[in-house]
């Protein structure tokens, strides 16, 4: 009898559990095209205090992407819904967390659409150690924009940036843990190192060259060029010098959607394509002062 009250009771609890598992993925399950037009919304993913490409102003959704989200959702006849991402320690967390399997706080905030991804295919084509796909539910699409990196200089204190040599001489500031500290800290075997200043932003970099701390920033373009644009001094120049052996200098900057929706994909890249062909990308980028380079794919 006792043998049978247990065994009925691990049933009980068995399809509770089941039923609740089911419950949850119904809750949590990738909505189709379909699903997204019936329900009349848009639901984009992008990076929080991330200006130019997205922050907020005076409680207000701004920025690049943000505009660009906009436009596609109004061609998509919907409502944009923003969801801001707090970015991981890698891209594939916030590629779990927002687009296929949500995050373990609050799966019920999942993204449609995630901007501002690598149109990389070497890095959507990674594997693990079993030799199985790193995003295999991930599909990266759409380029919209050609990335590089930029470094701003203070001619009052250097008067030609020609070469990233000069800074064996003159302080710059970096982001920490990002791609130009790395390549400041090695190159030219390690004799910019002492000059190397760390920050927490390129934001807190461009600060620090203004009151005079450093002498130069090296970052991202699109947010250099933003701050230029704030800043309104004409002794903040842009370098053109070379990054010799930086390896990947430049990258195309595309768009996520989980692999189950590629009719959302494919509705998106015509989109951006038509925008790219007709110059409406390029003005939304002039808007924001940002110099617009077409990614590879359409060169």
């Amino acid at each position: 009898m006792m043998r049978r009250i247990l065994i009925a009771l691990c049933a009980a609890i068995s399809l509770s559990l089941s039923a609740q598992l089911y419950a949850e993925s119904l809750s949590t399950a990738v909505r189709t095209y379909d699903d997204m037009i019936a329900a009349g919304t848009l639901k984009v993913a992008v990076y929080e205090n991330f200006a130019p490409y997205s922050f907020r102003l005076d409680g207000q959704a701004k920025g690049m992407d943000v505009e660009l989200a906009e436009q596609v959702a109004q061609e998509l006849g919907v409502t944009l819904e923003i969801i801001w991402m707090t970015p991981g320690e890698k891209l594939d967390d916030d590629l779990r967390n927002f687009i296929w399997r949500g995050h373990y706080l609050r799966k019920d905030i999942r993204a449609d659409l995630m901007l501002r991804v690598p149109y990389d295919r070497e890095f959507s084509n990674r594997r693990n150690e079993l030799g199985e796909l790193v995003n295999e539910l991930v599909v990266m699409f759409g380029p919209y924009q050609r990335e590089r990196w930029l470094t701003v200089y203070n001619s009052r204190r250097i008067k030609n940036l020609e070469t990233v040599g000069v800074f064996q001489y003159h302080p710059v500031g970096v982001e920490d843990d990002s791609v130009p500290s790395f390549y400041l800290l090695t190159a030219f075997a390690g004799r910019l190192s002492s000059s190397v200043k760390h920050f927490v932003s390129p934001t807190a970099a461009f600060a620090a060259m203004q009151e005079g701390k450093v002498d130069a920033v090296m970052a991202m373009r699109g947010e250099l060029e933003w701050l230029l644009s704030q800043a309104k001094d004409e002794a903040l120049k842009k370098s053109d010098a070379a990054y010799p052996n930086l390896g990947q200098a430049t990258w195309d900057v595309g768009m996520a959607v989980h692999e189950s929706n590629r009719q959302l994909a494919y509705a998106v890249e015509a989109l951006t394509e038509a925008m790219i062909a007709d110059g409406r990308m390029q003005a939304l980028y002039a808007k924001y002062h940002l110099s617009y380079e077409v990614p590879g794919l359409y060169q």
